[in-house]
């Protein structure tokens, strides 16, 4: 007997953790002032990559002596950026409890070959922050995008450490409240929470991390993309908006945007409330159901952006199988797009609930993924 699909559809089905739905009122035609064909360091192109900065500075309330930079290759390219030019000085402490954070810890300990003290959890867990040296340099995701699992807070960290912290933020900012004074180095991109193009990152500098990399010059070859310094000095026109390489100026507009668009939804707490109601909306779901339930198995360590999900109804003889199967029907079915969970993580569903999301196309979701488990059991016991 068919099971009957539910009748209602999300307006977007859009659930990608990244790159991330554009935001609800987004057009092609909102990018008409890009200054195309002009070079990025004429006065428009360094005006608009200069707002970029300074937008950013406002929407997020980072500190004013706080150095914010567009740098090259998205998150990845500027958590290494981060990586070579400050660790070595002091012992650093890695941390990591899903595959981005594991894989700083393998560009530390076998390309950087440091001697790192390596913490782990598990998927679904968070690393004991009590056990951690903060007069270590410390490098840490905020959010596991791929595991679904943050940082409750930043309490752990204490304001008179003697090393750096070094925070992977890319699906955290813009959705989650960071404090600032906690971080010496924060890095994002612009295609999660915001739902910006790809390949720009950015770099957070406290002034503690702009001390080190005045006074502290790593031991091996640096190479151009990398370097923040000259003689000893910042070099400034970094964080002015005069960037290492060539950025797309068609992304910055569309960045731009997307920060304005923030700004229409009430700035950074109109983003945190939006990426909770979405959130709480699949945990809602996820108590009343005894087949599906979260990942994060702290409730206070539950991100709510890539909430990511797992089966555990004993009917299910392929766990991995199972989610894929119920992941292709839904696109199959055009209603949730890019949900299933990341290679390396456990089977299941990963679905983005940042602020570009509307919370009326998740709830519109969740039936469609009740119908589409029933169907998936129904033929899975067919074909035993």
């Amino acid at each position: 007997m068919a099971i009957q699909a539910p009748a209602a559809r999300p307006a977007n089905p859009r659930f990608s953790s990244g790159p991330c739905a554009k935001n609800p009122d987004f057009s092609l035609d909102k990018l008409s002032d890009a200054p195309l064909g002009r070079s990025h360091r004429a006065a428009i192109g360094k005006a608009k990559l200069l707002k970029a900065i300074e937008d950013t500075r406002d929407i997020l309330g980072i500190p004013a002596d706080y150095r914010i930079g567009i740098v090259p290759a998205s998150d990845t390219g500027a958590v290494e950026m981060a990586m070579w030019s400050l660790l070595g000085a002091r012992k650093c402490t890695m941390l990591a409890w899903e595959s981005f954070g594991a894989g700083w810890v393998t560009d530390v300990v076998k390309q950087l070959k440091l001697d790192a003290e390596v913490k782990t959890a598990e998927y679904g867990e968070i690393v004991d922050l009590a056990t951690v040296d903060f007069d270590t340099d410390v490098v840490f995701t905020w959010n596991g995008t791929t595991s679904g699992v943050r940082l409750p807070n930043g309490d752990a960290i204490p304001a008179d450490r003697a090393g750096l912290t070094i925070c992977d933020a890319t699906s955290a900012a813009f959705a989650m409240d960071l404090p600032w004074d906690k971080l010496d180095v924060t890095t994002f991109s612009w295609q999660k929470v915001l739902g910006g193009e790809a390949a720009h990152g950015m770099l957070v500098l406290s002034p503690r991390a702009v001390e080190r990399l005045e006074s502290y010059t790593p031991a091996w070859p640096m190479p151009k993309i990398f370097r923040m310094t000259k003689g000893g000095k910042l070099i400034e026109g970094i964080f002015k908006g005069e960037t290492i390489n060539t950025p797309s100026m068609l992304a910055v507009e569309d960045y731009l945007v997307a920060l304005d668009w923030a700004r229409s939804v009430g700035g950074l707490e109109g983003l945190i409330a939006r990426a909770d109601a979405n959130a709480q909306a699949i945990f809602d779901f996820c108590e009343t159901r005894d087949w599906i339930a979260n990942l994060a198995t702290d409730p206070a360590t539950r991100s709510n952006t890539s909430v990511c999900l797992k089966f555990t109804d004993p009917r299910i003889t392929d766990g991995a199988a199972f989610a894929k199967a119920v992941a292709k029907r839904l696109e199959k079915e055009g209603v949730a797009l890019d949900i299933g969970a990341y290679r390396d993580a456990p089977a299941g569903l990963r679905i983005w609930c940042g602020g570009t999301v509307e919370t009326a196309d998740i709830k519109a979701l969740l039936p469609w993924i009740d119908w589409a488990f029933a169907a998936e059991i129904e033929a899975q016991a067919k074909a035993a």
